[in-house]
């Protein structure tokens, strides 16, 4: 018995590009930004003129869904593999126009040099020779007289045979009927191993994400809005990045300017804040696990296909329920309250800046959390202390680092069957016990790693109890952190060189303080006993020569902030790696503090 879950089949160009205009092949990625450069086009063309293999297309057909008057309806087939190539052939053989990745509708022109028999893609100089035909969608337009077209190319090349031309015209046209493969996969077939025959399949290996899938079923959706919902999540993430962008969708995309969801995001054109600049997978992670109170996209392809997942039936009334679903969850995503809240609430824990904010991932979580939270309609300051709690939570104890699907999964059950508030506390305590701070934390900060979360974490912590720089009189760490501070080591880099340590070794975080770069500088690569004993010096009215600070108090209060054993002051600098170890207990204690300060 044969366990073959897909066909391969060999098919026209000509027939490839008819289905795609009738719609019985759908490209997702027809209404997105097209990536490929002119010079690929150029050369696809070229491999096709020469008779060269141009690769399998992979597509994948749509269940059958049941519709409300009970008769079966055939779905689409989903190209999955091959967009790019296709959309190179529409454009450059039909004429039809591509976005570019800034959004603007172009066409690309590929030019034809009959006597070389040559492509180029299309410039002034070409449009100018009169050896070029500039547009080779010209030859391929039904329209054309191939023998006006031969014509006029000889009389404005004297010397040319018209016949050896149109012949050479003919071979191109011909090109239509050469065959590419399309492995078509089976209906019934689940993401996963739908992503694992695209791997094995595309020499290239690229990932395929959960997220691609479900950005095509949305795409090729018509019938519930899918392709103008696709569009709203792409220009939403777009203008996220550059809020200049809003003028361009305005010039070129009337429809979409007229429609619901244009007026939901205006806003984001007036904003450059950069703390949270989500992606189309991010978007869809949140709106669809707060929306639906499940955490795996898997589960969103199968609803907006229609799956019922108790018969195992697919359903028109799922699927549309589930686009609607979506939409809410979307609108709720871009809305200007909720989107300003999350990012309040990021900043008000210390993330002051995108270079503090770790793990895309916990973000999301942390937004999906709020609105979940108002959804259940928990008052606003409870709910921005949970969600403060429970993003820094995630970032220490690694919560949804790697693959987040089955955590999400995990927790948006969790809190639809507890409620959110005893999930959140619950976990907070399970995760966070006294013995994390004093024993796992300190261990943890054993890394060199300059954008470990353990870092970053007390970094916020600086911010938030509004710790000044090291040795900084009046320079808050916020202050430094907002204006590109520099990061110092205790132990200068290179006297730990000369003493031959390593960069894994001389780079460890508990090295590392917020410093003004002119105390940075004052410091050099001066050792600790050197440069704590001029300190000492300072404090008992010697030259300045390390900040503004000449008070004994205030600056054993500094170093305390800076989690630095005040015991250095007085002369007893020990070893570095005792140094290391007591500082990272220090350093853990300040977190501990700011976590409690959080709630």
């Amino acid at each position: 018995m044969s366990t073959q879950r897909y066909s391969v089949t060999p098919h026209a160009i000509e027939t490839l590009l008819t289905w795609v205009k009738s719609g019985e092949i759908a490209i997702p990625e027809i209404q997105r930004p097209f990536v490929w450069d002119a010079t690929k086009v150029r050369n696809l063309l070229d491999s096709l003129y020469q008779g060269y293999p141009v690769g399998y297309l992979i597509a994948w057909r749509n269940p059958t869904v049941k519709l409300k008057d009970g008769t079966a309806s055939a779905g689409k087939r989903i190209l999955i593999d091959g967009q790019q190539r296709v959309t190179a052939l529409m454009a450059s053989l039909l004429g039809v126009e591509v976005l570019t990745d800034e959004y603007e509708t172009v066409r690309i022109r590929i030019a034809f040099n009959p006597q070389e028999e040559t492509f180029e893609v299309a410039n002034p100089a070409i449009r100018k020779s009169a050896a070029w035909i500039s547009d080779v969608a010209e030859v391929f337009n039904s329209a054309t007289s191939m023998f006006s077209l031969v014509s006029s190319y000889c009389a404005a090349n004297p010397g040319c045979s018209q016949d050896a031309v149109f012949k050479i015209l003919e071979r191109l046209r011909g090109i239509v009927y050469n065959h590419v493969g399309i492995i078509e996969l089976a209906g019934d077939l689940d993401i996963e191993t739908v992503t694992e025959i695209f791997i094995r399949v595309n020499s290239a290996g690229a990932a395929l994400s959960q997220a691609d899938f479900a950005m095509s079923k949305i795409a090729v959706n018509e019938t519930y809005g899918g392709n103008l919902l696709r569009k709203a999540i792409d220009y939403f993430c777009h203008l996220a990045v550059a809020p200049g962008f809003l003028n361009k969708i305005q010039k070129g995309d009337k429809a979409f300017v007229e429609s619901e969801f244009f007026p939901k995001m205006q806003w984001m054109s007036d904003v450059n804040d950069d703390i949270y600049d989500p992606t189309y997978t991010d978007m869809l992670r949140v709106a669809f696990t707060s929306e639906f109170g499940r955490g795996k996209l898997q589960d969103l392809v199968a609803l907006l296909s229609g799956r019922n997942f108790e018969t195992k039936e697919y359903e028109e009334v799922i699927a549309e329920n589930s686009f609607l679903r979506l939409k809410s969850g979307i609108l709720a995503f871009m809305n200007k309250t909720h989107f300003d809240r999350i990012t309040m609430i990021l900043r008000s824990a210390g993330f002051v800046t995108s270079n503090l904010v770790f793990s895309q991932n916990a973000v999301n979580f942390a937004y999906i959390l709020y609105l979940r939270g108002r959804a259940e309609k928990i008052g606003a300051d409870d709910l921005e202390r949970l969600v403060r709690r429970w993003y820094v939570m995630s970032l220490l104890r690694g919560r949804y680092s790697g693959s987040p699907e089955s955590q999400f999964d995990f927790d948006i059950r969790q809190i639809s069957s507890q409620g959110l508030v005893a999930y959140v506390e619950s976990v907070l305590a399970n995760e966070l016990p006294d013995s994390f701070w004093t024993g796992m934390l300190p261990q943890f900060m054993a890394t060199s790693s300059i954008k470990s979360p353990y870092f970053l974490c007390y970094q916020a912590a600086q911010v938030k109890l509004g710790d000044r720089g090291f040795l900084s009189r009046d320079i808050t760490a916020a202050d430094l952190l907002l204006n590109r501070a520099d990061v110092h080591h205790v132990y200068p880099r290179k006297h730990l060189k000369d003493l031959n340590h390593a960069s894994s070794s001389y780079n460890q975080i508990a090295n590392y303080v917020i410093a003004q770069s002119e105390i940075n500088i004052a410091i050099g690569a001066k050792s600790p006993e050197t440069y704590f004993t001029e300190l000492q010096g300072q404090i008992n009215g010697g030259d300045k020569k390390y900040g503004g600070i000449v008070n004994r108090d205030e600056l054993v209060k500094n170093l305390r902030m800076n989690c630095i054993p005040e015991s250095m002051l007085d002369g007893e600098v020990k070893g570095y790696e005792a140094f290391l170890e007591d500082r990272r207990k220090l350093m853990a204690l300040k977190i501990k503090t700011w976590f409690e300060a959080l709630g």
